[in-house]
């Protein structure tokens, strides 16, 4: 993913402005008659009568906003024990990368490369290049997710999944790219991206995504995941639960010749049936011997252009919410979180078109 300007789920911003970018909280099941929405209050709660216009093609339709209309006034008027807020802890220095593994253009410095207009499209010969790099991400996320318990820091994670990735002779991506500090990213609650691994001991009822990259041979490969800490409550499992369907559903839709923003409208449908919000400012993106180049995949609806080509990889991976899909940024420049505090989870995949559909390179 990428950071606030742009990092490994690049910021928007250096594709498109804001004013060309699509509502996210527009919906393709929503079209044409007039709606009065007035939930019943509950104990406790003030009762707010809500008039809004949807169109619908279909009975069904009108059903549908309705029960996600309701489901969001009740996460909005039901009282829940808050979570305390994310603290920071302590980050130590990056960890060494022997010499003879080779490194990417960026190791050596603190320079965040723009995003490349450089298609990642493979001969056979790169294809081969492409899996290996990704079949050890996914080994390396796999492994990530076996330390994942209550009292475990995320830097005591960095630093296995780091000692993993060299003794392939391979090198952690995120290691200074940008200036990062660490060799993965380790996201907790409602850090919704890029977070770094710090002193923080992971909690009971944690939510924690981890995002691998490394590099291999010349080729990078990408993959992330948000893993459950010990005793999870059921609505913050659910939420990962269909985050992950998230992923599942765009990756069905690609094929060669496909338009990407089947991918967005696609996500953006699922995650609005369980009333969550699909965060726009960070994207997937193309991925091969460059880290990041275009094509930018956004996750929500819009009408961009752009089709799939055989041979090309990139990556898809849709970060969804609880709350509002707003973000805030820590001073370090990295770390970002929902604006309100809500949880956030996120899948990610990189994929291959083939001639007659998508293989996903980066599962185990």
């Amino acid at each position: 993913m990428a950071s606030t300007a742009y990092v490994a789920s690049l910021s928007l911003s250096s594709s498109f402005t804001d004013n060309s970018l699509p509502s996210s909280s527009s919906s393709s099941f929503f079209a044409g008659s007039q709606l009065s929405f007035s939930p019943s209050p509950l104990p406790g709660s003030r009762h707010i009568s809500k008039r809004v216009v949807i169109v619908s093609r279909s009975l069904i339709g009108i059903g549908e906003a309705m029960r996600i209309m309701r489901e969001r006034e009740l996460r909005s008027t039901v009282k829940v024990r808050k979570r305390p807020p994310l603290r920071r802890g302590k980050v130590s220095g990056r960890l060494p990368v022997p010499d003879h593994i080779p490194r990417p253009p960026y190791s050596s410095t603190t320079f965040l490369p723009e995003l490349s207009s450089e298609l990642q499209i493979h001969d056979s010969e790169g294809i081969a290049r492409m899996k290996a790099s990704c079949e050890l991400a996914a080994r390396v996320l796999d492994y990530a997710g076996t330390l994942v318990r209550p009292s475990a820091t995320t830097k005591e994670i960095d630093k296995a999944v780091h000692e993993m990735i060299i003794d392939a002779g391979a090198y952690p991506s995120p290691l200074g790219h940008g200036g990062f500090p660490k060799s993965i990213y380790t996201s907790v609650n409602e850090c919704m991206c890029h977070g770094i691994p710090d002193s923080r001991q992971l909690q009971h009822g944690d939510l924690i995504n981890i995002g691998v990259t490394v590099f291999l041979n010349g080729y990078h490969g990408a993959t992330a995941k948000t893993f459950l800490c010990g005793n999870v409550n059921e609505e913050a499992k659910r939420l990962v639960e269909v985050t992950e369907e998230c992923l599942e559903k765009a990756i069905s839709v690609c094929n060669n010749g496909a338009l990407f923003r089947k991918i967005g409208k696609r996500i953006s449908a699922h995650a609005e049936k369980f009333g969550y919000e699909v965060v726009d400012r960070f994207v997937g993106h193309g991925i091969g011997t460059i880290l990041h180049s275009e094509p930018v995949i956004i996750h929500t609806s819009n009408e961009f252009p752009g089709r799939m080509v055989e041979g090309q990889t990139f990556t898809i991976e849709p970060i969804v919410t609880m709350g509002t899909m707003e973000s805030v940024t820590w001073d370090d420049n990295w770390t970002t979180l929902t604006a309100d505090g809500s949880l956030a989870a996120q899948f990610s995949h990189t994929v291959l078109i083939t001639q007659n559909g998508v293989e996903v390179l980066t599962r185990c």
